[in-house]
């Protein structure tokens, strides 16, 4: 129960938004500033990958904590020192002289956005009804694909600009001014919302979380440059026994009602399980795939920044339109036939990008790939769209807060995990083709491809339990 069920108006939305845009336009920012970073601080492939995964692997850990925080002390209050932290550690990036600096504040920034994203949604749930809720929820929806449109092409303008002859840095100090911004004003119209009983934290199953995932990410990460050496394997046995663990932790939590982690309760339902696959696959070749391209664009393709941002115009106009009318199509049709429908679509892309590159190969440019990163986008947002209603299908109302924690945590490690996972793939194949990038691109698209197929046939053979169209749902749960 909320202390405020006070409408944000339509500044605190705008206000709300503008603060669910700034990690996701950082993402796509730090991606057509890769190139330029690693001639500005001599950064290594491996290093690019941590820039980005180690953001990514920050703000899964923390996304449930700040969830809690959020409920505990209040959404506004966690929402501003989620924004300021955010608008800090930017500054600090922007003002990194070397890797190991930058690679600090990425950690701390990914924390941040941790802390402003659950209270968004959080707050447009309890204080918005009807009509209001529904346009607000599809803003909410649609913000990704406006999101990575500004950041591709406004970061791309923004290092190749070079204002004040800070390149690559200014696509961190953007941040600030829009972060000072939001804090100005946050308070004045955004209302302050937080439970009546504060949730538990489940701070052993925060911390094994994050050693799990550090365990998977630097041996992926930095693998091929230590060749595989005995502490990476060693990490990434101990995977075993941290799983079971946290796994311990979390069902004697549960006997308690002390609210774990991830509660092995709802674990036990098929959608949900079902919706952690989507989670790990999808994500993760969503994310390898954005940071692949981009290093690919730059560096294999000798693109400008700002030439880089514009090959992923087509991909994201298409996910806006595809996410703009996907609420509509779900409800007319069943959740699996939009699912379905949109890994096709993504195989089909992922298929003709790589028939792109066998035809252009280095002489690529955005109007070549306009085509079959178009339907990648296409496809891409009817999968997002698919995946909380098919995570959330067989949630109870008193669940949905935990479950909600379980798929936005696995979402994010999987984009975290991505770049590292996929990165690690380009570069070997980079060494064994002898630096051919057509090669190790298409060796990449067709590993990602291969999941994308894995995950059509999982989806067709749950396609029994996820035929009733969304609408037919809700009703039965009345």
């Amino acid at each position: 129960m909320n202390t405020s069920v006070v409408s944000p108006g339509r500044a605190g939305l705008i206000l709300l938004l503008t603060g669910q845009m700034l990690p996701m336009i950082d993402t796509s920012i730090t991606n057509v500033a890769l190139d330029a970073i690693t001639h500005s601080l001599h950064a290594t492939a491996t290093e690019l990958e941590l820039i980005v995964a180690l953001y990514g692997v920050a703000f899964a850990v923390c996304l449930a904590l700040g969830s809690k925080l959020g409920d505990n002390f209040g959404r506004r209050r966690l929402f501003m020192w989620g924004v300021g932290i955010f608008g800090l550690t930017s500054l600090l990036c922007g003002m990194a002289g070397n890797i190991e600096q930058l690679l600090a504040a990425r950690i701390v920034q990914g924390a941040g956005a941790a802390l402003i994203m659950p209270q968004i949604l959080a707050t447009l749930h309890v204080t918005l009804k009807g009509t209001a809720h529904a346009k607000a929820i599809s803003l909410f929806g649609g913000i990704g694909g406006i999101a990575f449109i500004v950041g591709q092409m406004g970061g791309g303008w923004l290092v190749s600009a070079d204002i004040a002859g800070l390149g690559w840095r200014n696509a961190f100090f953007i941040n600030v001014p829009i972060c000072l911004v939001v804090l100005a004003l946050s308070r004045r119209f955004v209302p302050e919302t937080r439970r009546e009983t504060p949730s538990r934290i489940d701070w052993a199953g925060t911390v094994m979380l994050a050693i799990m995932l550090c365990c998977l990410l630097f041996p992926m990460a930095l693998g091929p440059q230590w060749h595989w050496s005995w502490p990476l394997k060693a990490m990434l046995l101990a995977l075993i026994p941290l799983a079971w663990l946290m796994a311990l932790n979390a069902r004697k939590k549960e006997r308690e009602n002390a609210h774990p982690l991830i509660p092995p309760r709802l674990l036990s339902l098929r959608s949900v399980r079902f919706g952690v696959l989507i989670a790990m696959l999808f994500f993760s070749v969503w994310s390898g795939f954005m940071f692949c391209m981009a290093l690919t664009m730059q560096t294999g393709l000798g693109m400008a920044p700002w030439q880089s941002g514009n090959s992923f115009i087509a991909l994201g106009v298409t996910y806006f339109i595809s996410a703009w009318f996907a609420p509509r199509l779900i409800a007319r049709y069943s959740t699996s036939t939009i699912l379905l429908t949109g890994l096709a679509i993504q195989i089909a892309g992922l298929l003709a990008l790589m028939a792109t590159f066998r035809l252009w190969g280095m002489n690529n440019t955005a109007l070549t790939l306009a085509p079959a990163t178009g339907l990648v986008g296409y496809g891409q947002a009817l999968i997002v769209n698919s995946f909380y209603r098919i995570g959330m299908r067989d949630i109870q109302p008193d669940d949905a807060g935990a479950a909600s924690a379980i798929l936005s945590t696995l979402q994010q490690a999987a984009l975290g995990l991505g770049p590292a996972i996929f990165g690690a793939i380009l570069l070997h194949a980079l060494q064994h083709h002898h630096g051919d990038y057509t090669q190790a691109v298409n060796t990449f698209l067709m590993v990602e491809t291969a999941m994308m197929v894995v995950l059509a046939l999982a989806t067709l053979r749950m396609r029994h339990r996820l035929s009733l169209p969304v609408v037919k749902v809700c009703q039965a749960a009345k």
